[in-house]
């Protein structure tokens, strides 16, 4: 006589049987159809503006600006895995067998509202394959909705200099892009492993538009720069509101092209370059 035991185990058996042959997925959990592959990890993108952007800084030409706002439109952001290592400084087109992951969506961030223990602003966050992302690329169109709308910069604060304080709105109207290399910095970025997590950096070098009080007249950043008093000499009773429009009509044709010149080398990974990717326009427009 067959025990209860022995006849349970056959039922069980038969039905483990019969289940199987129907569709052959009945035993695979959705967790597990869910698992993301295993040479994967997530990638970040994050913005920042630096110290100045967050504390203030001074200007080429002696003026303290403190930010309350340094919106920035984001969108058609990309990381890339290159071999060999991509060089911004030139105009050598990305290689076709770079590996490239899009970071979705498209964002308008404030670099001034991180604060010291947040130094960055998030962008944007996708599964990536697991690599070494060693270059960026993102544009900057028009925002078209928020504080920013119809700007791809705008920068607003008080100027101080000698007693007198200028409240300004600065809008760009210029839509750019860049591409950038490998990120400079004191740590290394980019370095993506599976089931890890890794960022990547847009920085803007606000410097580059002001200059740098803390350096000479003579510093390569200060000849370069655009500086504040040619804003100051534009300044009404109740202070400066103006965007890069306005800036063409009323400022002379060599203090306009420093600042377009300007405009094209604020993007940065850290204190890694890159290179301006668009001709200057303004049509396209992003939601904040």
């Amino acid at each position: 006589m067959r025990s209860p035991f022995t006849r349970g185990w056959s039922l069980a058996s038969l039905l483990l049987v019969l289940l199987s042959g129907c569709g052959g997925e009945t035993l695979s959990s959705p967790e597990l159809k869910a698992s993301p592959p295993v040479n994967q990890g997530t990638l970040t993108v994050r913005a920042n503006g630096e110290q100045r952007a967050r504390e203030g800084l001074t200007t080429k030409d002696g003026w303290s600006l403190d930010f309350s706002h340094v919106y920035v439109s984001l969108a058609e952001i990309n990381a890339y895995q290159i071999e060999p290592t991509f060089d911004a400084s030139t105009d050598a087109p990305l290689p076709d067998t770079a590996v490239t992951i899009a970071i979705p969506g498209s964002t308008v961030v404030d670099l001034a509202a991180a604060g010291k223990d947040a130094e960055t602003v998030l962008v944007g966050e996708t599964p990536a394959p697991a690599g070494k992302f060693n270059a960026l690329s993102w544009q900057m169109p028009l925002a078209a909705a928020g504080p920013a709308q119809g700007y791809s910069i705008l920068l607003e604060g008080t100027a101080t200099k000698d007693g007198r304080t200028i409240p300004f709105k600065l809008g760009v109207k210029e839509q750019l892009g860049f591409i950038c290399g490998d990120f400079v910095g004191d740590e290394r970025k980019g370095i993506l492993t599976a089931g890890g997590k890794a960022d990547l950096e847009a920085t803007f070098h606000l410097d580059h538009l002001f200059g740098e009080g803390k350096e000479s007249a003579d510093s390569d950043i200060n000849l370069s720069a655009f500086g504040f008093a040619p804003l100051a000499a534009l300044a009404q009773e109740k202070g400066i509101e103006i965007n890069s429009e306005d800036l063409q009509a009323q400022l002379g044709e060599a203090d306009y092209q420093t600042f377009l010149q300007v405009l094209a080398n604020l993007g940065h990974v850290g204190e890694g370059h890159c290179r301006q990717t668009r001709e200057f326009n303004t049509t396209t427009s992003v939601n904040q």
